[in-house]
C-alpha cells in the first residue's frame, strides 16, 4: 500500500478523544469582550485575544494534550474535549448561561489544504469541518468572526473553498438575522513581530454595520526588520541531544527575549530530543540555512540571523523539523514555542512529540493579538 496515495484514508491521531464530549466547567470573567474559540488547539488564538483584553469564555478541541495545555494556561475558560460534531447546541448554550459571544473564532483544521501535506486533497474530510463553524455562527450570532487557515486553501480546488466559505458566512448571517460583511487576506506573522515567515489565510467578518479593520504590518522595514531566530531563542541555554535545563543561564539580550521571559521564573519545556548518532552527525555537518537531508529540503538547520521558515505540526508522530543553529540537535518545544511567540510561562503538555504537534498547529499569539486589537478598536469606536 502506498501511504502517499490520496485514496488511502488519513491516519488519525491516537490522542484524539473518542468518547462523549467531556466538559471542564470553570468560573469565567464577566467581561463584555467575549470570545469563543473553536478548534482551540494549544490556545494561540485565545492567548492573542486575551493579550488584547478579550475574555475567552469557551474553547473546544478533540486533541487531548492540546486541551490539557489550553486549560492549564487559560484558567478562567471553560473547555470541551471532544469531536465538535458530537457537541449539541444545548450543551454550549447551557455552559454559556446567557453570555453573549462577541467574537467567534476558529483555526479550522487545515491539513487537507496544507502545501506540506503530500496527500493534499480537496476531498479530505477534515476540510469540511468548516460546516461546524457555520453551525456555531447560526447558534451564537456573534458580531465578529475570525477564521484562520493555511494559505494553501486559497489555491485548492481553484479557489472554490474560499468563495464557498465567504458565501456560507453571508448565508448563515441572513438565516440568523445578521448581515455579515466578509473579507479575506493572507497575513504574514513576521509582519507582526513573530520571528517566523508564516503566511496564513485569515477571514474577517463583521455584522451590525461594523467595518472590517485589518492590522497594519509593524515589521519588515529597514527601520524595523523582521525578528530573527537569534531574537527568538538566542538567550536559551545550549543543550546536547537528550539534555534538559529548567533555568536560564544568561540575561535576555533582545527586546523580544525580554518580552518572552516576562512573568517567567523557571524555564519550561526546554528538553532536547534524542537522536541517533547518524542524525547528530548530519545536523552537525550541515551549514546553517541549508537542508539537512537532500530529499527533504524543507528540513533545514536554522540560521541565527534570519526568521525561521514556517513551523509545521508534521503529522501525528512528527520528527524534528529544524536543526538548531549551533547545537547538533532538533529544537526543544520551548524553542518552537518562542518561534511561534508563546511566552515562556506558557506550558505545553504531552511531551516532545505532542508538543511539536501543538506548536506546529498553533496560531502565533502576536499575530492573533494584532487582529484582536483592531477588532477592539472598532468596538470602542462604534460601540
Amino acid at each position: 500500500m502506498n501511504k502517499w496515495d490520496k485514496n488511502v484514508p488519513v491516519e488519525e491521531s491516537p490522542y484524539y478523544w473518542k468518547g462523549e464530549p467531556k466538559v471542564f466547567e470553570r468560573q469565567v470573567d464577566l467581561n463584555p469582550l467575549t470570545v469563543l474559540d473553536l478548534f482551540s488547539g494549544a490556545g494561540g488564538l485565545s492567548l492573542g485575544f486575551a493579550m488584547a483584553g478579550f475574555n475567552v469564555v469557551l474553547g473546544i478541541d478533540i486533541h487531548k494534550p492540546s486541551m490539557e495545555t489550553f486549560l492549564h494556561n487559560h484558567k478562567k475558560t471553560i473547555g470541551i474535549l471532544g469531536d465538535i460534531r458530537k457537541i449539541p447546541d444545548n450543551l454550549v448554550l447551557d455552559l454559556l448561561k446567557g453570555i453573549e459571544v462577541k467574537v467567534l473564532m476558529a483555526g479550522v483544521p487545515c491539513q487537507g489544504f496544507s502545501l506540506n501535506n503530500r496527500k493534499r486533497n480537496p476531498n479530505d474530510p477534515r476540510n469540511y469541518l468548516f460546516w461546524e463553524f457555520i453551525r456555531f455562527v447560526k447558534l451564537l450570532k456573534p458580531d465578529f468572526l475570525v477564521l484562520e487557515n493555511v494559505s494553501g486553501m486559497k489555491n485548492t480546488a481553484n479557489g472554490s473553498f474560499v468563495e464557498e466559505i465567504e458565501k456560507q458566512i453571508v448565508i448563515a448571517g441572513e438565516e440568523s438575522g445578521k448581515k455579515y460583511r466578509v473579507e479575506h487576506r493572507i497575513l504574514n506573522a513576521a509582519d507582526y513581530g513573530v520571528p517566523q515567515i508564516r503566511k496564513r489565510l485569515i477571514f474577517l467578518a463583521s455584522a451590525k454595520g461594523y467595518p472590517i479593520a485589518w492590522p497594519e504590518p509593524e515589521f519588515g522595514t529597514p527601520e524595523r526588520p523582521y525578528r530573527t531566530v537569534f531574537d527568538a531563542i538566542g538567550d536559551l541555554p545550549s543543550l546536547q541531544p537528550g539534555e534538559r535545563k529548567s533555568f536560564y543561564t544568561t540575561q535576555p539580550q533582545t527586546e523580544y527575549q525580554k518580552l518572552m521571559r516576562e512573568g517567567s521564573v523557571v524555564l519550561l519545556n526546554h528538553e532536547a530530543p534524542k537522536h541517533p548518532q547518524s542524525t547528530i552527525k548530519k545536523i552537525k555537518n550541515t551549514e546553517p540555512g541549508k537542508p539537512i537531508y537532500p530529499r527533504f529540503t524543507q528540513r533545514i538547520r536554522l540560521s541565527w540571523d534570519k526568521p525561521s521558515p514556517t513551523q509545521v505540526a508534521g503529522g501525528i508522530r512528527p520528527q524534528f523539523q529544524f536543526g538548531h543553529p549551533s547545537d547538533p540537535r532538533g529544537l526543544t518545544v520551548r524553542e518552537r514555542a518562542r518561534i511561534q511567540s508563546f511566552p515562556d510561562w506558557y506550558q505545553f503538555f504531552g511531551g516532545i512529540v505532542q508538543g511539536r504537534v501543538q506548536t506546529g498547529n498553533a496560531v502565533p499569539p502576536l499575530l492573533a493579538k494584532a487582529i484582536a486589537e483592531k477588532i477592539k478598536e472598532v468596538i470602542n469606536r462604534y460601540g
